[in-house]
């Protein structure tokens, strides 16, 4: 079985298989509370002496949290994940859809989760009070060749050269995700679901929205859109131009870089 008690006291490892200790940690306590909240509501007078069923390997708050946190992170098989932690595959999936769940909730109780639409700027300011800039940017997953020729087009993207799906991110410098958009066809182009689906509108003004050359035109359309030059037809770069491109991209790369 995995040693969870090394893989919490190697950091390298644990972010391997996690995450930092530091947010484990903390998402730890409030898992605990979460997972304690149905038993405590649920409880019913034992008829026999502890000790009586099947002992799980997971004992510890520590051990069920790096097991669902590990299943999303490296994404194995249940297989896999039944043999990193000793279990058989079909107990591998029963608790990974029992933990799921209370991951959900916790992540829930920390504010942590993404907002899959902001209804308008009151909800913006109530949800994100000290956020002063916003970053988007499209990010691609693969997914299994659809069989249907059609479903084949929809999905090829050109830029990563296989089918894909894509999700519109806003996060903000200090990597916390705050919009995730619900996963659109990996051909279409990172401005078309801003546009659709209202991600700018509800944002105030005094809130500025940063993002590559993907959302061109954006600028035309609201005040607090900032994106990086375009090179001139025909002409040559201005050195105040790149100087100020590399700049910029030095702001959003810790941001993107957390996304496949």
């Amino acid at each position: 079985m995995l040693n969870i008690d090394r893989a919490l006291e190697n950091e390298r490892l644990l972010r391997a298989l996690t995450g930092n200790r530091k947010a484990f940690d903390k998402l730890c306590a409030v898992f605990e509370v979460v997972y304690q909240e149905p038993l405590e509501r649920d409880a019913k007078p034992r008829q026999r002496a502890k000790g009586g069923v099947r002992q799980t390997r997971l004992q510890s708050l520590e051990a069920k949290l790096c097991f669902i946190l590990c299943s999303f992170k490296c994404d194995p098989t249940f297989a896999v994940l039944g043999l990193l932690f000793e279990r058989e595959r079909g107990r591998s999936n029963r608790w990974a859809h029992r933990l799921q769940g209370l991951l959900a909730t916790a992540l829930g109780k920390k504010m942590v989760l993404p907002e899959r639409k902001i209804e308008g700027i009151e909800q913006f300011l109530q949800c994100f009070p000290a956020v002063k800039a916003v970053i988007v940017d499209g990010t691609e997953r693969p997914v299994p060749r659809p069989k249907d020729a059609q479903k084949q087009k929809e999905c090829d993207s050109g830029k990563k050269q296989r089918q894909t799906r894509k999700h519109i991110t806003g996060t903000t410098r200090q990597k916390r995700v705050l919009v995730l958009t619900k996963a659109r066809a990996g051909k279409i182009y990172d401005k078309r679901p801003l546009d659709e689906e209202e991600r700018v509108e509800p944002l105030p003004d005094a809130v500025s929205v940063e993002g590559d050359l993907g959302f061109q035109g954006l600028q035309n359309e609201f005040v607090n859109i900032h994106l990086p030059h375009k090179k001139p037809r025909g002409k040559e770069w201005r050195q105040q131009q790149q100087q100020e491109n590399r700049e910029f991209s030095r702001q959003r790369v810790k941001c993107v870089a957390c996304f496949p």
